[in-house]
């Protein structure tokens, strides 16, 4: 699959937000500390080209959780912070497509194409892949700009933040998206410019 800048691809950035700079409470162990500086360099070169941005946010309906609306966490992190005319998709669930109208959105503009970035990787960044790409949409999920935590096994073993996105990613590649790397996913974009 290849991507250009006359294709209209949608940047779809999922929960960058503040609730998940508590590392502690969301396993003790996070993996890609750049994720969110990539992020940002992506979302900074969609603006620049005037292509569609889509900020999906977490609204937790557990009102405890650091996603929770009204708690400081549920706030999207500066670096991604959403600017006029960007829509915000807000969800409760670990699909940006169910409860939204994220999808109509895209059909509507005659969208075709996704990039899709965000936290965290084996939960609602894979949920949303995994949907985008049974919807037909060509999505291609930046690797180096998503990240998760460790997570515990059904026997208490402890599995590393690492091992827990790389083995998400690999379950993504090919069948539901073409996972690439921020560099080469704004190289192809710039020769196509």
């Amino acid at each position: 699959m290849s991507i250009s800048v006359n294709d209209n691809p949608a940047l779809i950035l999922i929960d960058i937000q503040k609730g998940f700079d508590d590392i502690n409470y969301w396993g003790g162990d996070r993996n890609n500390p750049e994720a969110e500086q990539n992020a940002g360099k992506l979302l900074a070169f969609w603006r620049k080209m005037g292509l569609p941005v889509f900020h999906a946010k977490h609204c937790s309906s557990n009102p405890n959780s650091r996603l929770a609306e009204g708690q400081p966490g549920n706030e999207f992190k500066d670096i991604v912070e959403p600017i006029e005319g960007e829509v915000i998709i807000k969800k409760n669930v670990n699909s940006a497509f169910i409860g939204t109208d994220l999808k109509e959105r895209l059909e509507f503009t005659n969208i075709t194409k996704l990039v899709i970035i965000g936290l965290t990787t084996d939960h609602c960044v894979s949920t949303t892949t995994r949907m985008a790409g049974n919807f037909g949409f060509d999505t291609f999920l930046v690797e180096d700009a998503t990240a998760t935590f460790c997570k515990k096994g059904t026997k208490g073993q402890l599995y590393s933040a690492e091992i827990i996105h790389e083995t998400a990613i690999a379950s993504l590649m090919d069948e539901f998206a073409t996972v690439i790397t921020t560099e080469n996913l704004l190289k192809a974009l710039e020769i196509s410019k």
